[in-house]
């Protein structure tokens, strides 16, 4: 559906996207992941073909960015981060002409849809300029899909809105991937990303990785399971080292802490080695880390991006 190839873009001597190299599939939720200035919102620009790419190729639906711009921005919604209204006029307004722009048809019937689907109906004629941040980023979501498109680029979706509005925005977009489509969802919201997505990708200028929020946790920290005993774990420490399925073992207070390749598998022999040996467990957890903690244990060592 989305795929990229060596995509670059510099901004004079300034590289914004390194080399970019992606395979987004079909109805799939796409995280891209990383901090402010690492190009992401470059890459939605070039991938929605509003900027032109300095070097290597993209195409979005069978399209190619450069070649086939018009059939690119037929097919696609985007929501920039500080996405422009016409202040000056209604809600309803700005939608309909946006709509007749996409030719939508039945442009009334549309714009009423997406009002009221983000909760903006109550509002429809009251002038943009009036609304909060918030309603401001609903209304620009309801005008990204206006034109019911396949593809959609998310730029912090959930930006300004309260929790309420998040959880809307979040269920909407559940929604829209039950339906087929395909999201490229830019975000600093890791909870979000962890949620909503398929896959995700770290990127910093250039791609660092590419995985599910699951893989991604089991590469970086393995998985690990607690032991909870009634008293110290340290003298049950050399034991669980030298189990052959134990890759890596400590001992805190009264937790027993193992990396496992297959927890399942293999617990029920770690718990009859440790009660052999006197332990007394209370119980077993494994331990759970969240997308952010591995978000920045892959980002933690680069250098700062230029802005």
């Amino acid at each position: 559906m989305i795929r990229t190839e060596n995509l670059t873009k510099s901004f004079g001597d300034h590289l914004a996207v390194d080399r970019l190299t992606l395979d987004i599939n079909a109805g799939e939720v796409f995280g891209f992941l990383g901090p402010n200035g690492a190009g992401k919102t470059t890459t939605i620009r070039m991938l929605s073909s509003l900027i032109s790419p300095s070097a290597g190729r993209a195409t979005v639906m069978g399209y190619e960015v450069g070649r086939d711009d018009q059939q690119i921005r037929r097919h696609v919604g985007i929501l920039t981060e500080t996405p422009g209204m016409y202040d000056r006029l209604s809600a309803r307004r700005n939608l309909t002409i946006f709509a007749r722009l996409y030719e939508v048809e039945a442009v009334d019937r549309q714009v009423e849809k997406y009002l009221r689907l983000l909760g903006l109906w109550e509002r429809r004629d009251d002038a943009v300029g009036e609304f909060s941040k918030g309603m401001r980023q609903k209304l620009a979501i309801a005008r990204a899909l206006l034109h019911e498109p396949p593809v959609l680029f998310l730029d912090e979706p959930t930006a300004a809105l309260d929790p309420e509005a998040s959880r809307l925005v979040h269920d909407f977009i559940s929604e829209l991937r039950s339906e087929g489509r395909t999201i490229f969802l830019c975000t600093h919201n890791l909870d979000e990303a962890d949620r909503l997505c398929d896959r995700v990708a770290v990127f910093k200028t250039h791609l660092r990785v590419v995985d599910t929020p699951g893989r991604l946790r089991r590469q970086v920290y393995g998985r690990q399971v607690v032991f909870h005993l009634a008293g110290a774990a340290e003298p049950y420490l050399a034991l669980a080292r030298a189990l052959p399925f134990v890759s890596a073992a400590e001992a805190e207070a009264g937790k027993l802490i193992l990396t496992l390749d297959d927890p399942e598998g293999h617990n029920p022999d770690i718990v009859r080695a440790l009660v052999a040996a006197g332990a007394d467990i209370q119980f077993v957890g494994e331990l759970r880390y969240s997308l952010e903690d591995v978000y920045l244990q892959l980002v933690k060592d680069d250098a700062t991006p230029a802005t």
